[in-house]
């Protein structure tokens, strides 16, 4: 008997084109690209393997924002192919979680193609995160995960103080904010996402790598915010211990990094910067 095997699948979606491709090295595992930007990789076998570096300080965050095990409400701005809301599945099985994502078209490829397991209690929207977001009711998440980008662009709408106020209002009074975001020197974009925050939140934490932070290139940055400390020495074991090193930077050291930068206003907001070509790109 033959086993076939798995073969790409390409579709339009409502913002691109989407492609999943099959990962030679890994049975049952896939990239999703979007226009050819990759967006999410996902082992169906084993979901709490997290290839991307950002995914990776993502889970090292949600690994820490609740003793282990336990059940969170959970809400994720962006959807991509699940990676995060498999991997809190997994890891403190009993969440429930709501996952808002612009492109209904893509939630339905990926429902189709690469299924959650049974029970996961994930729920899928296809909406506008921001629109989503101001109709949620208060205090009704444990941990909101933004990972929104048009392209590769984080959309203006979604970085502004009025956005940032809706966030924590949804968010319970121990709630984590976390976000991913791309930038390079000087950070103008992330300062000015950081002041944001602080607008809000008096707990701020920087994930990136060394060679991010100092200007070398452009890449993921993974921002947290809080009400109340996190355990930054179980996060700084966790990013120094990675395959992919990274810096975890808080305090009177990130107060310095964001220097003079003013939050954003609704009027003033513009989306990430465009990522040099070939930044994100594969093979």
């Amino acid at each position: 008997m033959t086993v076939s095997e798995p073969i790409p699948v390409t579709r339009v979606v409502d913002h691109g084109t989407a492609k999943l491709m099959p990962d030679v090295d890994r049975e049952r595992a896939w990239l999703l690209t979007v226009d050819g930007a990759p967006q999410s990789y996902v082992d169906l076998d084993e979901p709490t393997h997290l290839e991307f570096e950002y995914a990776r300080r993502l889970g090292h965050l949600l690994d820490i924002v609740a003793e282990p095990g336990r059940p969170l409400d959970a809400l994720h701005l962006g959807g991509g192919a699940l990676t995060l809301p498999r991997y809190l599945a997994a890891t403190r099985p009993g969440s429930r979680q709501h996952v808002v994502e612009a492109d209904g078209g893509l939630l339905d490829l990926v429902a189709e193609q690469l299924p959650l397991p049974t029970g996961s209690r994930v729920a899928l929207h296809a909406a506008d995160a921001r629109a989503w977001l101001e109709a949620a009711p208060d205090a009704g998440a444990d941990v909101l995960v933004a990972d929104v980008f048009g392209g590769s662009r984080v959309p203006a709408h979604l970085t502004s103080v009025v956005y940032v106020r809706e966030a924590a209002r949804v968010l319970r009074p121990g709630g984590v904010y976390l976000a991913n975001l791309a930038d390079a020197a000087p950070f103008a974009f992330l300062r000015s996402q950081l002041a944001t925050l602080a607008t809000q939140f008096e707990e701020l934490v920087l994930i990136a790598e060394p060679g991010v932070l100092r200007g070398r290139r452009f890449g993921n940055t993974v921002l947290a915010a809080a009400h109340h400390p996190l355990d930054i020495a179980a996060l700084s074991r966790r990013t120094a211990a990675d395959a992919f090193p990274a810096r975890v930077e808080h305090g009177a050291a990130l107060r310095d990094f964001i220097g003079g930068a003013r939050p954003v206003r609704d009027e003033d907001a513009v989306p990430s910067p465009e990522p040099p070509e070939g930044a994100f790109g594969i093979g």
